[in-house]
């Protein structure tokens, strides 16, 4: 069956890249027919029923194992445990498979182990519509008389550092895709690459470097929206930076005095009111000569176009 991953990253290829469809067949090793059938469609999942599904029976066990060859690896040299040791230790567990299936997934985890010591980083300066960082945070505001605290979505350019904030009650999957859907059609487009922290409405589970298992129904909306998602290292905030500080200056800027409003809605409004008169306001922090607002006029050609 064709993954989500692959669609998304045939629409992108086709799309964005501009890549013809032999040299897409070429690089992702699919067949003609399959890379027309996702661009003409324009579906961001393929399904099909079957009657039985297969479980290796080391499956179960992978979260178990990952675990433990990571604390294996973080202990010194001569305190390592071998691979018979760690099978040994997984058969206590319950695990009933063979040790060649433990030996197998063990190199090929210390092989990621390894290519993830020179792995991929997060890049400081980014070209109009390269990508754009995307996080939460928890405000208190005044609604209806009440004293709340709403959960705010913000998306910032990367490029530009245009800006784009929303007010939710929750951090529902939900809200996640509609504060996507309600930035992309404010800023008029999407970028080619979101930069996320590792929040469990994206990611199910999280492996050696930036491998990430991404949540299925999230990798349909980066699908949709032509987006290639890119998760952070645990514990390096720096890689989000821009997005990390954003959320200090709109606290400060935004939300202090406690702001007063009817409904969620008129939050809203007046947060996209916000939004644009800080950017024609401010200047970019690197083009001195240019207004946040400017910058993102220049950029806006280079976005994915929003629909």
């Amino acid at each position: 069956m064709l993954v989500v991953e692959t669609i998304s990253k045939i629409r992108r290829a086709y799309f964005i890249q501009g890549k013809s469809i032999k040299q897409i067949c070429r690089e992702l090793r699919v067949s003609r027919n399959t890379v027309r059938k996702v661009v003409r469609s324009g579906v961001t999942e393929f399904s099909y029923d079957r009657s039985t599904q297969p479980r290796p029976k080391i499956d179960p066990w992978r979260s178990d194992l990952d675990e433990m060859l990571a604390e294996n690896a973080r202990q010194p040299k001569r305190q390592r445990l071998t691979v018979v040791r760690i099978y040994e230790e997984l058969r206590n567990r319950g695990y009933d498979g063979s040790y060649d299936a433990v030996r197998r997934y063990a190199a090929s985890w210390s092989q990621a182990a390894r290519e993830a010591s020179a792995a991929a980083y997060v890049p400081l300066s980014f070209d109009p519509g390269e990508a754009y960082q995307f996080d939460w945070s928890h405000e208190i505001v005044i609604l209806n008389g009440a004293t709340v605290t709403v959960k705010v979505a913000h998306v910032r350019l990367c490029h530009s550092r245009m800006l784009f904030v929303r007010a939710y009650p929750r951090e529902t999957q939900e809200m996640v895709f509609d504060a996507h859907d309600k930035a992309f059609a404010f800023l008029g487009g999407a970028c080619a690459r979101g930069i996320y922290d590792n929040m469990k409405t994206a990611v199910d589970t999280i492996f050696v470097g930036k491998d990430r298992a991404y949540n299925r129904r999230f990798q349909q909306m980066c699908g949709h929206y032509l987006v290639d998602p890119v998760a952070c290292t645990p514990a390096s905030g720096w890689e989000k930076g821009q997005v990390e500080n954003q959320v200090g200056v709109i606290r400060r800027r935004f939300f202090v005095p406690r702001p007063k409003f009817k409904s969620y809605a008129e939050l809203n409004a007046w947060l996209e009111d916000r939004c644009l008169a800080y950017a024609k306001a401010n200047t970019h922090p690197e083009f001195r000569d240019r207004t946040v607002w400017e910058a993102f006029e220049d950029e806006r050609p280079s976005l994915v176009p929003y629909v």
